[in-house]
């Protein structure tokens, strides 16, 4: 006890969101210190790095063939350990700067369908990349830790947390999961959605990055009162030629048509599975929407209408999770019980 003291006052303790999109840390004395895109640029021939995060982001389908633009995470867990511990042990260099006399405490969120395999990939990508000790927690367990809901009483929490890789959805009581329903649709699977459509309707290629921008920019999940448009550049299929097109809010309301329903279906699923009296408190309480992927417009009312429950979503989804996270190393002992590892 009296070591881990002393490591804690020579060192920082961190709590990480190793997301398939974004990778935040949040310091207990600093709050949220790093928010970046997990990718990494490498050199092809040489494996070192060229950059990473927001820099190596601009790098994705604009490389020339000597760098690679690599996303090492990919449904959220590990898809490319060696660049994951790499990508780590650079954030935690950018956040722990100068001569430290001890290797940081880490507790990292995962998602809830995650295998003995990926949690050990995790662990192993934290400690080489210098932490002394790492921790896991839940990623919905987090989101609710985050957004102060009860989790220590005896009632239903609901939680749904639409990240980059995996939609989380769990009911939670008494500092544990009563049940938990992982599918590995989100972010990126409306961006590749959108990407298809594009390909489909208009013969328009479009990258990643831009995709990204049209969900953003005129993307929902419901019919809005006002229509928006954007103008769309990508290369036509047909002539190999630049190409320009105006794509509305209902032209992305059909692309993503598909995983929208995944993710609504998700949360149908857990409610069906929930014993009846924590499905009583979930209606009295509503649920909660955590995550990047629960700023689609309208995405609250679409699961409202499909549910019949009140939806709350988070005054700052995407940061809800490390929030809570970083929560777990802030209230030592309180915690206890949340860890899976």
């Amino acid at each position: 006890m009296i070591f881990d003291r002393l490591f804690r006052f020579l060192g920082k303790d961190l709590a990480m969101d190793l997301g398939t999109a974004n990778t935040l840390l949040y310091s207990p004395s600093e709050g949220i210190v790093l928010n970046e895109p997990s990718v990494v640029a490498i050199e092809s021939r040489t494996g070192q790095l060229v950059a990473v995060g927001k820099e190596a982001k601009e790098f994705l389908g604009r490389t020339p063939e000597r760098i690679r633009a690599i996303r090492p995470m990919k449904d959220g867990v590990i898809a490319d350990f060696e660049i994951t511990k790499e990508m780590i042990a650079f954030f935690i260099r950018k956040v722990i700067s100068g001569f430290r006399l001890a290797k940081p405490k880490i507790v990292i969120c995962v998602p809830t369908g995650i295998t003995q395999v990926e949690k050990r990939a995790v662990i192993e990508s934290a400690q080489q990349a210098g932490a002394r000790e790492v921790r896991l927690v839940e990623e919905p367990m987090a989101a609710a830790i985050g957004a102060g809901l009860p989790i220590e009483e005896p009632v239903g929490n609901m939680v749904v947390d639409i990240g980059g890789g995996t939609t989380e959805v769990a009911v939670i009581s008494l500092s544990a999961v009563a049940y938990a329903e992982s599918v590995r649709v989100a972010g990126d699977e409306l961006n590749e959605a959108i990407q298809r459509y594009m390909q489909d309707q208009f013969q328009l290629l479009i990258g990643e990055n831009m995709a990204e921008q049209i969900k953003i920019r005129v993307g929902s999940a419901y019919e809005l009162p006002e229509p928006l448009t954007m103008e769309v550049a990508g290369k036509n299929m047909v002539t190999g030629t630049p190409g320009m097109v105006e794509v509305t809010d209902s032209h992305i309301r059909e692309a993503i048509k598909e995983p929208v329903s995944v993710i609504v279906g998700a949360v149908r699923k857990a409610l069906e599975k929930t014993p009846p009296e924590l499905v009583a408190d979930i209606a009295s309480r509503g649920l909660l929407l955590a995550g990047g992927g629960s700023l689609l417009r309208g995405l609250d009312k679409l699961i409202s209408d499909s549910t019949r429950l009140h939806v709350m979503l988070d005054d700052d989804p995407l940061t809800t999770v490390v929030r809570g996270t970083g929560k777990t190393i802030e209230h030592r002992g309180h915690y206890d019980q949340v860890f899976i590892n």
